[in-house]
Order: C-alpha cells, then sequence, then structure tokens
C-alpha cells in the first residue's frame, strides 16, 4: 500500500471526543458501539484480521480499529485513499461473524452518522433502521465535522455506493 500522509497512528480529536460519550444500547433500541480511546496497535490488529480471514500472511497496516460492538466486531478506518490522511478514509464495520459493510466515505460524515443515531454496526447491516438523533453527538458533529449535516441513511448509501467491491474484496483475503 502506499504511504498515507500524517500521523495515523494517533486517534483524531474527534474519535477522542466520541470516546466520552456513553452509548445506550437499550436492549437493541439504541446504539451498540463501544468506542476507544486510543487506536488499536500494529499487533493486535493485524493478529485480529490473521484470525477474522484466516489468511496468516496478512497485515493489519490498511485499518486503524477505534471501536467495537458487544459481539466484538469492530469499527476501524479503512486506510485505502494513497496519500490522504485518516480523516479522509471511509470507516467500515466487520462483524464477529464475518459481517461487513461500509459505514461512512470519511470521518467527518462517520460523526453526521453518529449523530443520527447509528452506530457503525447498524450503519453497516440495518437498511432500514430508524433516525434517532443523539443531542451530545450532534454537538461534537457540529464541532468537527467538515462535511455538511446530512441523514445518515444517504451518507451511508453514498459511502456503500463508493467502495462497493469492499464486501468482496474482503472475501477475496479469506482463507
Amino acid at each position: 500500500m502506499s504511504e498515507i500522509s500524517g500521523d495515523d497512528r494517533r486517534l483524531p480529536s474527534a474519535l477522542a471526543e466520541v470516546a466520552r460519550v456513553e452509548f445506550d444500547y437499550d436492549e437493541g433500541e439504541g446504539v451498540d458501539f463501544e468506542p476507544y480511546d486510543a487506536f488499536d496497535s500494529a499487533e493486535e490488529t493485524t493478529d485480529w484480521l490473521r484470525h477474522w480471514t484466516g489468511n496468516h500472511e496478512l497485515d493489519g497496516g490498511a485499518y486503524r480499529v477505534f471501536g467495537q460492538d458487544g459481539t466484538g466486531g469492530l469499527a476501524a478506518i479503512w486506510r485505502v485513499r494513497a496519500g490522504r490522511p485518516l480523516a479522509e478514509q471511509p470507516v467500515v464495520f466487520m462483524g464477529s461473524e464475518g459481517e461487513r459493510g461500509v459505514v461512512a466515505g470519511n470521518l467527518s460524515d462517520f460523526l453526521w452518522v453518529l449523530a443520527d443515531g447509528f452506530g457503525p454496526m447498524e450503519a453497516a447491516l440495518h437498511d432500514h433502521r430508524e433516525a434517532c438523533p443523539n443531542a451530545a453527538l450532534t454537538a461534537t458533529a457540529e464541532r468537527h465535522a467538515t462535511t455538511r449535516r446530512r441523514p445518515a441513511r444517504e451518507i451511508i448509501t453514498e459511502a456503500q455506493a463508493e467502495f462497493v467491491t469492499f464486501s468482496d474484496d474482503i472475501d477475496a483475503l479469506c482463507r
């Protein structure tokens, strides 16, 4: 992979702020997301990706894992845009049972997805989920987002259309 610009092992301030928000799962009605206050290490990410795909030749350099759901599914920034900083990379979800999906096209749009009441798992896997705006996350998005506010479903659909081969690309890594 080509070099990605910037210091990409430091959690962006927007994600650090998200990590201080308590997400209420409320037995399936809320958001099942536990953000981290730091990225997983390169070693942890590589170990996880190798086990998740069954391919022990991979390294996890393309991902910066920053949270999980209650089952162990992970949210990550996917370093796919060469020469671009982390904030301009898409956010993806990779579930504990092999589910996966693109959540947002960049970090700014991800903040709006969170503000609309969608965690990474809900955004990637639940097409018909209703928005449930969160005031604290809306305030975070208003402070940090560089993209205009749009409904989460619009952001998710746009990102999934841009990275339409994400699932197939993951399948190709699996053994």
